[in-house]
């Protein structure tokens, strides 16, 4: 069963709708393993979902998979871009460089993309404050952020055009839709295609793991909200194939979306729950809770996983204030989260 779950990463070019190709690259981390982006046939060239990660092994893995659909880097007309990070924004920037092939990419990442190619990379240091998660901020700054201030911009550049809300895409023998999906990313978005009946679903709606939600050089104010509202906003469209960026094709996005939302309900009780017992910021909080499928203890995760895990407790104490269940105040830059009394 374990091989059948990974089967999805091994390299080559597979049909998941006429015209329609998905190619699985390689990522550098065993947490992922790869990322899917889709070559669509349009006139005589491609337009690709996603573009990959900007590593040579990744470039190589792309050519030989265009190769066997008669294809090479030259017919890449545009990528489509569902959100900027880099495994799925930089390997298009990249050959860019060289092809001359267009980028888009959902408006709401401006901000974001503004602080990456500025060296601004400390945004979420500010926020690991704001979660009283201090003993995690030097270390972050350490191993994440000097490196990326060194490394990081120069894979990143301003896109061709921006989609700013939902937008038409004319692909000549055929029309998707550029829907706004805030939530793991500002400006995250999704294309829909109903007459190919398929959903190219980026990170928004995964079909084994939930995304992240809100870790950005330039956070939300409210971004497991937003994600909420993004996954309402994909499930009245008509139920459509799920084309994912990680993981398998899939025959139903109304079947995930139903099962994503439940688990935040479920988190959102669990997160509540570990206030009632006493914790006080988001940091105690993620401290009493399980993480992964398996219920890892969150001191058992490595620093990305806990700093990852931390703000995913933050954006469920925040919608709990915003509904009510929650109070919270600021001292110092630390929020403190506490039950609102009945009859408040």
């Amino acid at each position: 069963m374990a091989e059948d779950r990974h089967a999805w990463v091994e390299p080559g070019a597979f049909e998941v709708a006429p015209g329609v190709h998905r190619i699985p690259l390689p990522l550098p981390t065993d947490g992922l393993r790869a990322v899917n982006i889709y070559a669509i046939e349009s006139g005589d060239g491609l337009v690709l979902v996603d573009s990959g990660w900007a590593l040579e092994v990744a470039e190589r893995q792309l050519e030989e998979a265009l190769g066997t659909l008669g294809y090479d880097f030259s017919d890449i007309q545009r990528f489509l871009v569902t959100h900027v990070h880099r495994d799925h924004y930089t390997l298009g920037v990249a050959l860019r460089r060289i092809y001359g092939s267009k980028i888009a990419l959902g408006i709401g990442e401006q901000p974001s993309l503004e602080r990456i190619m500025a060296r601004r990379l400390d945004g979420q240091v500010g926020e690991m404050v704001r979660w009283g998660a201090t003993s995690l901020m030097e270390e972050w700054r350490e191993q994440f952020v000097e490196r990326d201030e060194r490394e990081t911009p120069a894979r990143y550049e301003e896109p061709d055009e921006w989609f700013d809300g939902t937008t038409k895409i004319d692909l000549g023998d055929r029309t998707l839709v550029a829907l706004p999906t805030p939530g793991h990313t500002q400006g995250h978005v999704v294309f829909v295609d109903e007459q190919a009946g398929v959903l190219f679903a980026g990170d928004h709606v995964l079909p084994h793991i939930t995304p992240s939600i809100g870790f950005q050089p330039a956070p939300a104010k409210l971004p497991l909200g937003d994600y909420l509202d993004s996954l309402r906003l994909v499930r009245s469209y008509p139920d459509l194939r799920l084309l994912p960026a990680h993981g398998p094709v899939t025959p139903s996005v109304h079947a995930r979306v139903d099962e994503l939302l439940a688990h935040h309900e479920e988190r959102l009780a669990e997160t509540l729950a570990a206030v009632r017992d006493g914790a006080g910021t988001a940091f105690d909080a993620a401290r009493r809770l399980g993480w992964t499928r398996r219920h890892r203890r969150f001191d058992d995760l490595d620093l990305f996983n806990k700093t990852l895990a931390a703000g995913e407790t933050a954006a469920h104490l925040d919608v709990l204030v915003a509904r009510g269940d929650l109070q919270s105040s600021t001292v110092d830059g630390v929020v403190a989260y506490a039950v609102t009394p009945p009859g408040c």
